[in-house]
């Protein structure tokens, strides 16, 4: 079983910044893909953005040069540093594991507990 524990959420003024991390424990796959997602209230959980073992990275459009995810695979820990923020970024964040199979199959899925980001304007 793994364990994803997350820090680094808070309140920030708009135009700050914000740095998550997700540590994960337990069992580790070496094929693995990392995650932050969102969720706003009333609004449906959205991808951010995701980080595989082999370093390759996509992000949601709206985030794109503003967000940078990295890993650290010693650790087994994703972060999320957050620049430029928007008050339309708040929303709880999710860190998520998929281990996977060689072929790409996902073998388990893990989430987070959340943690809040807030951004007042």
């Amino acid at each position: 079983q793994v364990q994803l524990v997350e820090s680094g959420g808070g309140l920030v003024q708009a135009g700050g910044s914000l740095r998550l991390s997700c540590a994960a424990s337990g069992s580790i796959f070496s094929i693995n893909v990392m995650g932050w997602y969102r969720q706003a209230p009333g609004k449906q959980r959205e991808l951010v953005a995701v980080i595989t073992s082999g370093g390759s990275t996509n992000y949601l459009d709206s985030v794109k040069g503003r967000f940078t995810i990295s890993r650290d695979n010693a650790k087994n820990t994703v972060y999320l540093q957050m620049s430029s923020l928007k008050p339309e970024d708040t929303a709880v964040y999710y860190c998520k594991r998929e281990d996977r199979y060689s072929d790409g199959r996902v073998y388990a899925a893990y989430w987070g507990q959340g943690t809040q980001v807030t951004v007042s304007s």
